[in-house]
């Protein structure tokens, strides 16, 4: 078969050989013949061979290897040595991909792990945006914890509201810009209320403020989240812990606050029951 295709060849190119090479112009009669051979079919085709003809293909053959510069594959072994030339480079180009896809990542992992610098002013618009302002660290002198007083206030932090009153506990999501033992003032009052008077605000009442102090910065108890399709083998599980900042209200200011009056416990007098006497009869 591969010599079958070898002389069409010869014979679609025969022509262009032999006006190119003035040596080869008196084999320009032989190209009749061989067509001739080519025509007929593949059983007799080598049968008419004569040692003669035989020879002049192989000398027609040895020249035309001579005349082409690129070798020429009859095989199909060449189509898989090029398909496979090409998944090669398909491979490597895959691989490049790859590695500027790993370089962009990297890129964008150190992206992540450099924390962006705020300005003061950058930072004083996004604490009250919040509903907070930094005032700055506690010192060991001061006392800010004050006894009891009968006043309370709904504040607003974030998009959580909270009633609180002085001396009290609240965990709120992590403010950032802050840290243990700082000062904060929570100038977002919705409502201060006391025994004697109620302040409603429309919708923040702009004298009131709540004094606090942060206590610490926690975790808060962990969320299972479950993700199941079924009939799909598709389970996933993961956990999630909430960051948390505890404050310590110190102070409500913006309303009157009453005077802490302890009313004294009456006492009851005892007061003695006359007897009875048994009178005898």
């Amino acid at each position: 078969m591969a010599n079958r295709r070898c002389f069409y060849t010869l014979t679609r190119h025969g022509t262009s050989i032999f006006h190119s090479n003035p040596s080869l112009r008196s084999l320009k009669t032989l190209l009749p013949h061989l067509h001739q051979t080519l025509i007929l079919p593949n059983s007799l085709s080598f049968k008419i061979l004569t040692p003669k003809s035989h020879h002049i293909f192989t000398n027609i053959k040895s020249i035309c290897s001579t005349q082409f510069t690129h070798p020429r594959y009859f095989s199909s072994h060449r189509s898989d040595d090029s398909d496979n030339n090409e998944n090669e480079e398909e491979e490597e180009e895959v691989d490049d991909e790859e590695g500027e896809g790993s370089d962009d990542d990297n890129v964008s992992g150190l992206n992540c792990n450099v924390k962006r610098a705020y300005t003061p002013e950058e930072r004083e618009k996004e604490a009250a945006a919040i509903g907070y302002k930094v005032i700055g660290p506690l010192d060991h002198s001061e006392t800010p914890f004050k006894p009891y007083e009968p006043v309370f206030a709904i504040v607003q932090i974030g998009s959580h509201q909270f009633k609180v009153s002085n001396g009290d506990c609240v965990y709120t999501e992590r403010l950032k810009f802050c840290e243990v033992n700082d000062k904060l003032v929570l100038n977002r009052v919705l409502m201060v209320g006391s025994r004697t008077q109620t302040i409603i605000g429309r919708p923040i009442l702009p004298d009131a403020a709540v004094h606090a102090v942060v206590e610490e910065h926690a975790l808060d108890a962990k969320v299972i989240i479950f993700k199941k399709k079924r009939r799909k083998n598709y389970r996933r599980t993961k956990g999630h812990r909430q960051e948390l900042t505890k404050l310590r209200i110190t102070d409500i200011q913006g309303i009157e606050k009453p005077e802490n009056t302890t009313a004294g416990k009456t006492e009851k007098k005892a007061v003695k029951k006359p007897e009875k006497v048994a009178v005898a009869a």
